[in-house]
C-alpha cells in the first residue's frame, strides 16, 4: 500500500474567524421587548353589523333544493340526448363540459372570503353532479320500466 495515499484522521478546525452570531439574541430590558411576556394577539376580520358568519338552516336547504332541481333537469335532458342519439360524442363530451363547469365553479365560488352564502352555493355547485345523475337514474328506470315485467312504482325495476 503507498503511504501518500493514506488520510490523516485527525479532527479538522478551521483556523478562520467564522463570523458565528448567537442562537438568540440578549433580552433587551423592558416589558415590550420581553420575550417571556405576552404574545400580541393577530387581528381578526371585521364584521359588519347586519351580517352574519354563518347561515340560517332554510337559506341552505333552499340556495341547495334549486341548484339541485336545475342540475336535476340537466341530467335528465342530458340523458335524454345521450339514449336517443346514434352517435354518443357530442352527448358525452357535453357531460364532461358541465362535470367540469360543476367543479370550477364550485371552487372558484368557494373562494370568495367572509360571504357565506358563497359557501352554499360552492356546495351546491360541487355537489350538482349528484342530482344530475339522480335526475339521469329517473329517465333510465323509466326508460328501463318499458320493458321489465314488475316495477315498482313505475321506476325501479325488481
Amino acid at each position: 500500500m503507498d503511504r501518500d495515499l493514506l488520510v490523516d484522521t485527525q479532527e479538522f478546525t478551521p483556523t478562520w474567524d467564522t463570523g458565528e452570531l448567537d442562537a438568540q439574541p440578549d433580552p433587551v430590558d423592558g416589558p415590550e421587548e420581553n420575550p417571556s411576556g405576552p404574545l400580541p394577539l393577530p387581528a381578526r376580520s371585521v364584521v359588519l353589523p347586519g351580517e352574519y358568519q354563518y347561515v340560517k338552516r332554510w337559506h341552505f336547504v333552499v340556495v341547495v333544493a334549486c341548484v339541485w332541481a336545475l342540475a336535476a333537469a340537466a341530467g335528465w335532458g342530458l340523458y335524454h340526448w345521450w339514449y336517443h342519439s346514434i352517435d354518443k360524442t357530442a352527448p358525452e363530451f357535453v357531460v364532461l363540459v358541465f362535470l367540469i363547469l360543476c367543479t370550477v365553479g364550485g371552487l372558484l365560488v368557494a373562494m370568495v372570503p367572509n360571504r357565506p352564502i358563497a359557501s352554499v352555493v360552492a356546495i351546491a355547485f360541487t355537489s350538482a353532479p349528484l342530482a344530475a345523475t339522480a335526475g339521469a337514474a329517473v329517465l333510465h328506470g323509466l326508460y328501463f320500466c318499458e320493458w321489465a315485467t314488475r316495477c315498482f312504482v313505475g321506476l325501479i325495476p325488481y
